[in-house]
């Protein structure tokens, strides 16, 4: 039916607002997460689960992105990159085309299950999105020293993965983001707040909504940009009960199997 792709630094309240406006879209909604961070999803490959659980005993941190970067946009330190040339060598080369290789299994997977829920008549939300959160770092390539599997990864990801029908970027200032969560610094939360931002160039259909609010009217704005994306891609009358059902209260009717919504969250 519809993708929609869910942006924004932390603290922007992504995993609030989403499930919310899932549950008010009344449509069938399938979510599921397209972020580094595995342990907020339950779905992925059991490559990919074998090599998270050997990371975990290891005492690593719960992401597979080795093979391209640290996964959060932030660029490598100087240190950082002087250890990765002295390591360099076949077989660290060979690890690096090794995860690279699952990563980007992965990625092909979660949009492969992101197709089969489309053809059944879902609106597919996804919490993040890979080539957004890769855009500035693997397919624009601001990242100085980068290796080259960030290069074949931005490759791949402009040419051939699929971008969303529709992206919506929960904005909010970086210093209103640090304290909510008090994750990262304000700097870099600007940062990657004005690489969010300036996809609205490169994604055809791009929606900025102010999070500063309340959430009710955070999920309001998000439930209408889904709802006119679903009419302009689908038509009014398969956009109707979506329409209904955001003019509705909240918690006024119990949702039906039809309107369910089917989440990957952990």
């Amino acid at each position: 039916m519809t993708t929609v792709a869910l942006i924004g630094p932390d603290g922007a309240g992504k995993s609030s607002i989403g499930p919310r406006a899932a549950e008010r879209l009344g449509v069938p909604v399938r979510r599921i997460y397209m972020g580094v961070n595995l342990e907020a999803s339950r779905l992925m490959l059991p490559t990919t689960r074998a090599a998270l659980e050997l990371k975990r005993r290891r005492g690593g941190r719960p992401d597979m992105v080795g093979a391209t970067g640290n996964g959060s946009g932030e660029p490598a330190t100087a240190s950082t990159r002087r250890e990765h040339r002295g390591r360099r060598g076949p077989l660290r080369e060979l690890r690096s085309a090794v995860r690279l290789a699952n990563w980007i299994a992965e990625e092909w997977f979660r949009q492969g299950v992101a197709w089969l829920y489309e053809r059944r008549g879902h609106v597919v939300i996804f919490d993040r999105h890979f080539f957004c959160d890769y855009y500035a770092n693997d397919v624009i390539g601001r990242r100085p020293g980068r290796p080259w599997t960030s290069r074949l990864h931005g490759a791949m990801l402009e040419r051939l993965y699929p971008r969303p029908d529709l992206v919506i970027m929960l904005d909010a200032p970086a210093d209103l983001l640090f304290a909510r969560k008090g994750e990262g610094t304000i700097e870099s939360l600007e940062r990657k707040r004005q690489e969010y931002l300036e996809l609205g160039a490169v994604v055809d259909r791009f929606v900025v909504v102010d999070a500063t609010r309340p959430v009710d009217a955070v999920v309001d704005d998000v439930v209408a940009a889904i709802r006119d994306a679903l009419i302009e891609t689908n038509g009014p009358r398969v956009a109707a009960s979506a329409t209904g059902a955001a003019s509705s209260p909240e918690g006024a009717t119990s949702p039906s199997p039809s309107t369910a919504v089917q989440d990957d969250a952990a």
